[in-house]
């Protein structure tokens, strides 16, 4: 296979252009520019040896108004301009003399989104800069191997697209590698500054971050190889460049004294002279990387064990504390919840006394050092780990999930000439591949589950005819090794290959030969791997990502996402652009909801992307005014008068009414053993933020041995005040005794809230107000009351005659247009939207009423009216129903006023 380049991308071509205008008006360089390597400071002058360079002959105030014209033109901010600086060529007598600077100096950014071709952009602004300015030497910095290898890799299946349209210009390129023996490394550190031709050398960070490395050490001229790329002035261009940001990083890239540095990334942590932006909105809006599904697996009703969660260790002057997410009971059953706790807290009380976190679940140290918690029942929890919550079952349910949605993908795309990958990542080399002491290999947890699920999809009847090959010879692993050939389970080092001659074929075929893998006739589809392909390795063709890692809150989404991105290309090289076919999964360990959630804080927090669905114009806000003399007002005057009272209430119920009528609903409740859930969802990211769509959903029932029975009676006690007779007579006369050993906790949240239901609705059928003697709502809270709101949710007043503001709060459409309607009809003489403190006292929580009305035709009427969307009681939430029926029960108690539900003014009727 041979891949095919677009040189005609306009989003790619602007990227390049932003940094070749940099030097607009710099002379081309159709000489060789030399210069004499020169030893440090303080050694022995010895005889130094010519080298050829760049030469920047542009004043230094150009370069302030060039940068300023791109920033200008692609619309982003404009770099800061300190005062005071003089130019080094301008002291020289080079050039002319300047007293600004630009504040991020020769630095420059470009921010390009994942998968839209960051390397191929930077590698064409090197044709350009040498085409246009004679610039000739470039230096290519990584962090990391595999964006090393993916360096090297582009360079060798770009240059006969680059060749095309630069006309082969006289090029070489190399990479300085810590393998190769010291003379090699000179040699290719000599040849690279003494060639007059185009010159691009690819060097690791940690190559020259340390004076001990080769590059930093004399040879026997007395010169150090750094000198020599130093002596260049070259162009250097930083990839990746936040993982270079501490000051030893940062003074080793100064230590190569580049003409200018260029900085490309998603993910800058600084961006220094930004000149050009595409952030992850609009690439996803023009289509340049693939659309997000998320196929989320989670447990349901899973809560008959304790569940912890560390996700943040912090420390202060004062304290030092932990935010973990635990499972707390609520009135409406056990929700995850996040609590911040310190040395000697109880996880047993912080979830509402349930009883599973009774043995042991007081945090005993927090060690900010290791990121780790400590309780007394021994248990130690790192930043991102949890407590189990059936983690196995998951990982299981999730490579069974890859694995058919993988087939599924195959089946489709196939017939577009398009190989389907999809990448595991994984925490613990060990779970895939196990190297036991007599040199043999085996699978590890991971692989045998991906076999086992591999042949049972390949056996059903809709995919049996597409199988070529077998599932042990469809998956294979890349995981680096330090020099000590011990894997790394962490990040990536130096490390190459693996331990076996397996392990190498298989690293030169994920690492460095991308056009075979895809290739149809090659059986690899599933890779594994850690961390070191998290970064800077990509294959256009990876459709599916699955994250198998125990410590999920460890992982950015931008970066887990990262690697599948790039829109794929089918068997003759040539990139697809159909939305339809171009779709990543992510199979995920945590609910869609949180993922899209993280990721939209991801791309605000690291693009500075402001999504106008969560953002509002802070000059929206308004504050809403009271009337002046509103005591005056004889019509409001009139009205509170007629409904300021305050009431209490009493109930009236039969025990054996609640018994039969509780028992009867219990007995319709479907109790479930726990369950693995799959729900996949479109993300779909846009100006107003990410939105979801669902698009299907499995399950699948856990194997789970019930080891502890809580105190079901006192657990449901606590959520409904009940006897315990009471509540075992319901249980009882229900016939679901049973379904306690199913799923313990369930039972005793789905028989609380039956329960507390009925129990409502039999408290609100038998309710009686009664007014309060002495005691009403006060005329002086109105004053009381700052409002202030944005005007999205207010209405502007016109006849201010008619009501105390002059904006009325609302918190729908429906509200705002009955708004309207009040102040436009004749026959409405006063309204107001009553405030928040007027609340009628309800068994279920406070009733705050929405309007008071006073209406005046051929008799004066008195109402107060709740908007609802609809008009039928069953369209609502049982809460609100039941609260709107204590209101017409309290209103009942005064004559004078009415009392209703409404959508529109005109559904009032008296």
């Amino acid at each position: 296979m041979k891949l095919h380049f677009d040189p005609k991308q306009g989003y790619q071509l602007d990227a390049v252009t932003s940094v070749v205008d940099v030097f607009r008006g710099q002379p081309l360089d159709t000489g060789e520019f030399s210069t004499e390597v020169s030893q440090p400071e303080g050694s022995l002058a010895i005889e130094g040896d010519l080298v050829i360079g760049n030469s920047l002959k542009l004043a230094h105030s150009s370069i302030i108004e060039n940068v300023h014209a791109v920033q200008k033109r692609f619309e982003v901010e404009q770099s800061k301009v300190n005062e005071g600086f003089h130019d080094v060529l301008a002291i020289q007598g080079v050039i002319p003399q300047t007293r600004k600077q630009l504040e991020g100096g020769m630095n420059f950014s470009v921010e390009m989104e994942t998968g839209t071709g960051k390397t191929y952009v930077y590698l064409r602004a090197v044709h350009e800069l040498h085409k246009q300015y004679g610039f000739r030497k470039f230096v290519i910095v990584v962090p990391s191997l595999a964006i090393k290898e993916g360096v090297m890799k582009n360079l060798q299946i770009t240059k006969e697209h680059f060749d095309l349209l630069y006309g082969k210009p006289e090029m070489d390129f190399y990479v300085y590698d810590t393998k190769q023996k010291n003379q090699r490394k000179r040699s290719i550190i000599r040849q690279f500054a003494r060639s007059s031709s185009l010159q691009i050398l690819v060097i690791n960070i940690d190559s020259f971050v340390s004076d001990g490395n080769i590059i930093n050490q004399e040879s026997e001229d007395g010169i150090a190889p750094i000198h020599y790329l130093a002596a260049t002035s070259p162009v250097v261009i930083v990839d990746e460049p936040q993982n270079m940001e501490t000051d030893i990083r940062k003074k080793a890239i100064a230590s190569l004294k580049p003409l200018c540095t260029l900085r490309y990334s998603a993910t800058h942590k600084h961006h220094y002279n930004l000149l050009y932006k595409l952030d992850p909105v609009k690439a996803y809006d023009l289509g340049l990387v693939k659309m997000i599904d998320v196929d989320s697996v989670m447990t349901q009703d899973s809560f008959n064990s304790a569940f912890v969660e560390v996700q943040k260790v912090t420390s202060t002057k004062t304290r030092v504390s932990a935010k973990l997410r635990i499972e707390a009971a609520t009135q409406t059953g056990v929700t995850r919840k996040d609590v911040t706790v310190r040395v000697g807290e109880d996880l047993y009380q912080l979830s509402g006394n349930r009883d599973v976190y009774q043995d042991g679940w007081v945090v005993d140290e927090i060690d900010v050092a290791n990121q780790s918690v400590t309780f007394t029942n021994n248990q130690v929890l790192q930043k991102g780990e949890d407590t189990g919550d059936n983690r196995e079952e998951i990982q299981k349910f999730q490579i069974r999930r890859a694995v058919l949605n993988h087939f599924e993908k195959e089946k489709k795309l196939k017939q577009h000439g398009i190989k389907v990958l999809t990448l595991f990542f994984i925490d613990q080399v060990a779970n895939y591949r196990l190297y036991n002491e007599d040199g043999s290999v085996g699978n590890g947890k991971f692989a045998k589950w991906f076999e086992e699920a591999y042949r049972e999809t390949a056996n059903k009847p809709q995919y049996k005819d597409s199988v070529e090959h077998e599932g042990q010879d469809v998956h294979n692993g890349y995981f680096a090794a330090d020099n000590k050939g011990q894997w790394k389970d962490s990040r990536d080092t130096g490390g190459e290959g693996g331990k076996t001659a397996a392990d190498a074929d298989a690293y030169e075929l994920i690492m460095k030969d991308k056009e075979r893998l895809l290739s149809f006739e090659t059986p690899l589809r599933f890779i594994f791997s850690h961390s070191a392909l998290r970064e800077g390795w990509d294959n256009p063709n990876v459709f599916q990502i699955v994250t198998l890692s125990q410590a999920q809150g460890t992982i950015r989404k931008r970066q887990e996402i990262g690697r599948g991105l790039r829109l794929p290309v089918n068997q003759e090289g040539y990139r697809i652009h159909d939305k339809n076919l171009n779709v990543l999964t992510i199979v995920a360990n945590e609910s869609y909801e949180d993922f899209a959630a993280k990721l939209q804080t991801e791309i605000e927090e690291e693009c500075g992307v402001e999504f106008t669905g969560r953002i509002k114009n802070k000059n929206d806000k308004r504050a809403v005014t009271l009337k002046k003399g509103y005591k005056l007002d004889e019509n409001f005057k009139d009205l509170w008068n007629r409904i300021k009272h305050k009431t209490r209430y009493h109930v009236q119920y039969s025990t054996d009414e609640l018994i039969a009528e509780a028992s009867n609903a219990l007995s319709q409740v479907s109790v479930s053993a726990p369950r693995i859930l799959s729900v996949r969802v479109r993300l779909q990211v846009t100006q107003e933020g990410i939105d979801s769509t669902l698009s299907s959903a499995d399950e699948k029932l856990v194997q789970q041995d019930i080891t502890h029975i809580p105190d079901i009676l006192g657990g449901i006690q606590k959520k409904t005040k009940l006897s315990r007779d009471t509540i075992y007579r319901i249980v009882e006369t229900s016939g679901k005794l049973a379904d306690i050993l199913k799923n313990p906790q369930q039972f005793m949240d789905e028989a609380a809230k039956v329960i507390n239901t009925t129990l409502k609705r039999l408290m609100v059928d038998g309710i009686k107000y009664e007014k309060i003697a002495g005691e009403e709502w006060e005329m002086q809270l109105f004053e009381n009351e700052e409002l202030e709101s944005y005007l999205s949710n207010l209405y502007a007043v016109e006849n201010q005659e008619k009501t105390l503001w002059d904006y009325v709060q609302v918190d729908s459409s429906v509200e705002s247009s009955f708004a309207q309607d009040l102040e436009s009809r004749e026959d409405v003489q006063f309204f107001i939207k009553l405030p928040w403190w007027f609340k009628i006292e309800t068994p279920i929580g406070g009733y705050n009423p929405d309007w008071a009305i006073v209406f005046e035709n051929d008799r004066r009427v008195y109402f107060v009216a709740e908007t609802k969307s609809t008009m039928d009681s069953d369209a609502l939430r049982p809460a609100e129903d039941l609260k709107i029926r204590c209101g017409e029960k309290h209103f009942a108690e005064f004559p004078e006023v009415k009392f209703g539900k409404v959508t529109e003014l005109s559904d009032i009727r008296f």
